[in-house]
C-alpha cells in the first residue's frame, strides 16, 4: 500500500504443467488499462495491478515478460521477490531466458537501455537469468526530491563564502514549491521545479524544499539536502620534475597547493590520479614519486579532499609530456590583423621550463602564452624547451608570423544637397590593398560585395543617415569609415496598370512603385474575387503566376493600403492588366 492508500500486486501467473506443482490458471483474461507495458499476455507473464483507494477502481494493470511459443513457458517466480515502497514502487526479481525449456530461438526478455546486461547469459540445461526491474506508478501522490549544483555540477554542496547553488526538484511533479534555504532568509514560493539561493555566512545549512499539489491525496511532500559553506580555501597547485637517468620516465611531482591558517594539510589531504590509468594514491603536501611505462602525454591530476577546506573539491590538470628526449613544438595562426593577439599553444615533449622570443624585442616564461603585436611586419618567433632531466636537455622550435595592417576605406557621395527622391550614388575610394566591402547606409540596409563600382541606394524617409564603409583586406583585416548622408523624400505610391509575365525583362513582375513606404498591404484579385496574390513587402512584386502556373491574360483589380514615414495613411485601387 502506498501513502495514498493505493494497494499494489505483483504476481505470476506462469504455466509449467501440472507434474511440477505450479497452477495452470495462467494470466489469461486479467485486465489492463490503456498504459499497459504489454496489453496482449501469452498466459505466462508476470502482472502488475494497481486498485486505488478504498477499491475506488482499477489505477493501472499491465503484463510484463518474454513471449513463449506455444506449449513453452519460461517467466517465472520462485517466491519472496516482490518489494514495494510507499512512493509507488514495484522492485520485482524474475526468472527468465531459462535454456532448456524451449528450443532456439530463445524468446527475449524486455530489457531497457543502459542495463547491466540485455542477452542471454544461461549456457546449461534449465539455466535461468536473473532478471530485476523497477516500476514507478507515479500513483502515490507528490513528491519532493531536492537536488543542489554549483555550475552545474549536481552533487550535495560545499563551497566558499559568497556560494551560489542552485536547487532543483528531481521529481517535479507538483504545483508550486516552498523553498526554506535553512539560513534565516526568507521563504522562496516559485511555480517551477528550481531557484537559486546566494549563501553569505559561514555555516552548515539544511535546505528544505516543500513540493505542493492540492489535487493529490497527500497534498505536500518534504525534502532535504545540506549546504556546507566555509572560508577557509586552499589553492592548489602542482610541478612535475623529470628525474635522472634520462632514458628513463621517473617523475616527482612537487605539491604547491597552499593552505590557509591556522589550519595545515593533513596527511590525506590530496588525492593523485597519474592519468596512465595507474591506482589513485591518497597523501599530504609531501612529494610523490610516479614511474610512467611508456612515453606519451598523460592528464596528472591533484584533487584536494579535505572538506576542511572550503573549496574541497577543488583540482588542478597538468598534461604531462613522458619522453626521452625534449622537444620543442607550438602552434599559432601564420597571420593577423594589428593589433595582433597571437595564442600560442605549447605542445612540447618533456618540455619542463620554455623560454619565448617573439620576434619584435619582447620574450617570456609563459609555458602558453599570448602576445600582442601593435604594427605590421614578419615576426620570427623562437621557443626553446628545456628539461635537464632529458637526454638532449633542450631543443628550440621556429615559426613566421605575418602581421598585416588593414586598408584604408574612403568613399564620396552624390548629390550631396539631397534632391527629393533622388537616390544617392556612393564612390569607393578604398585604397588598393581593398579586395572586399561591406556598405552600410545607416537604415537598416547593407551591400557585401569584391566590386569597387558606384553603388546606388533609394533612401525611403527624409533624414540624415550615417552611411559606413568597411574595406577588408586578403586576409580579412577590417577597416571602417562612416560619413553622414541626407536625404529628402516627398511620399510618393503608385501601381502600374500592366505588365508582361513572360518577357523576362522589367516589365515582368508588377509591384509597387513609390517613395517613404513604411507599411503596405497589397492584394490582386482576379475577375472571379480569389485573392492570387498578396504582400507586405514593398520590394515584392507579382510574377502573374499561381501555384507555378501563369495566369490567362486578363484584368486583375488590386486593393493597396500605405501608411508612409510621416504616418500619412492612404489607399488606391484599380486594374492590371496582365499581357501574354
Amino acid at each position: 500500500m502506498d501513502r495514498c492508500e493505493n494497494v499494489y500486486i505483483s504476481g505470476w501467473g506462469g504455466f509449467f504443467g501440472t507434474t511440477n506443482g505450479y497452477s495452470s490458471a495462467g494470466t489469461n483474461g486479467l485486465p489492463v488499462t490503456p498504459n499497459a507495458f504489454k496489453s496482449v499476455t501469452d498466459g505466462k507473464d508476470l502482472y502488475f495491478f494497481v486498485l486505488e483507494r478504498n477499491g475506488a477502481s482499477q489505477l493501472f494493470g499491465s503484463f510484463f515478460g518474454e513471449n513463449n511459443r506455444p506449449g513453452e513457458g519460461c517467466d517465472h517466480v520462485d517466491g519472496g521477490t516482490s518489494r514495494f515502497d510507499r512512493n509507488g514502487k514495484i522492485y520485482q526479481a524474475i526468472c527468465g531466458n531459462c535454456r532448456g525449456l524451449s528450443v532456439p530461438p530463445l524468446p527475449n526478455f524486455p530489457t531497457t537501455v543502459g542495463s547491466w546486461a540485455t542477452i542471454n547469459n544461461a549456457v546449461g540445461g534449465g539455466e535461468c537469468n536473473l532478471t530485476m526491474l523497477k516500476i514507478d506508478m507515479d500513483l502515490s501522490g507528490v513528491r519532493a526530491g531536492v537536488q543542489s549544483s554549483i555550475n552545474g555540477v549536481p552533487r550535495d554542496t560545499a563551497g566558499c563564502v559568497p556560494l551560489t547553488v542552485d536547487f532543483t526538484d528531481t521529481i517535479a511533479n507538483a504545483q508550486s514549491y516552498e523553498w526554506n534555504f535553512g539560513d534565516g532568509s526568507p521563504v522562496v514560493s516559485t511555480t517551477i521545479p528550481s531557484t537559486s539561493h546566494v549563501f553569505t555566512t559561514v555555516g552548515t545549512f539544511t535546505v528544505m524544499l516543500i513540493a505542493i499539489d492540492p489535487t493529490t491525496c497527500n497534498i505536500r511532500d518534504t525534502s532535504y539536502v545540506r549546504i556546507r559553506v566555509g572560508d577557509l580555501e586552499a589553492t592548489v597547485d602542482f610541478a612535475p620534475v623529470k628525474l635522472p637517468p634520462c632514458t628513463s620516465f621517473n617523475y616527482r611531482f612537487d605539491n604547491l597547493s597552499v593552505a590557509p591558517p591556522p589550519r595545515p594539510f593533513g596527511p590525506q589531504s590530496f588525492i593523485w590520479d597519474f592519468g596512465d590509468g595507474s591506482p589513485r594514491i591518497t597523501a599530504g603536501a609531501a612529494p610523490v614519486l610516479h614511474a610512467y611505462a611508456a612515453p606519451g602525454t598523460y592528464n596528472v591530476k591533484l584533487i584536494l579532499q579535505d572538506t576542511g577546506y572550503c573549496n574541497a573539491p577543488d583540482s588542478l590538470m597538468i598534461p604531462v609530456s613522458v619522453a626521452e628526449n625534449v622537444d620543442a613544438q607550438f602552434t599559432t595562426a601564420p597571420t593577423g590583423c594589428i593589433p595582433y593577439d597571437a595564442v600560442f599553444n605549447n605542445t612540447s615533449l618533456a618540455g619542463q621550463t620554455f623560454f619565448w622570443d617573439f620576434g619584435d624585442g619582447n620574450t617570456s616564461t609563459a609555458t602558453n602564452p599570448t602576445h600582442t603585436y601593435p604594427t605590421p611586419g614578419t615576426y620570427n618567433v623562437v621557443l626553446v624547451a628545456f628539461n635537464p632531466n632529458t637526454c638532449n636537455l633542450t631543443d628550440t622550435a621556429r615559426f613566421t608570423i605575418q602581421v598585416f595592417d588593414a586598408p584604408t576605406p574612403d568613399f564620396s557621395f552624390s548629390p550631396v544637397t539631397p534632391a527629393p527622391n533622388t537616390p544617392t550614388t556612393f564612390n569607393n575610394l578604398s585604397s588598393p590593398d581593398a579586395v572586399s566591402f561591406k556598405w552600410d547606409f545607416g537604415d537598416g540596409d547593407t551591400l557585401l560585395t569584391t566590386s569597387r563600382a558606384p553603388v546606388q541606394h533609394q533612401y525611403n524617409a527624409t533624414g540624415t543617415f550615417n552611411a559606413c564603409l568597411t574595406a577588408y583586406n586578403a586576409i580579412g583585416c577590417p577597416r571602417t569609415i562612416c560619413r553622414e548622408v541626407r536625404a529628402e523624400i516627398i511620399p510618393l505610391v503608385d501601381v502600374p496598370n500592366a505588365f508582361t509575365p513572360l518577357s523576362g525583362d522589367i516589365n515582368s513582375v508588377v509591384m509597387v512603385k513609390g517613395f517613404g513606404i513604411a507599411k503596405m498591404q497589397f492584394i490582386i484579385w482576379n475577375r472571379w474575387g480569389q485573392k492570387v496574390f498578396e504582400t507586405n513587402d514593398r520590394n515584392t512584386g507579382w510574377d502573374g503566376k499561381v501555384k507555378g502556373v501563369v495566369q490567362p491574360m486578363d484584368v486583375y483589380a488590386y486593393t493597396l493600403t500605405v501608411e508612409f514615414f510621416d504616418g500619412v495613411k492612404t489607399t488606391k485601387k484599380g486594374d492590371i492588366t496582365l499581357i501574354r
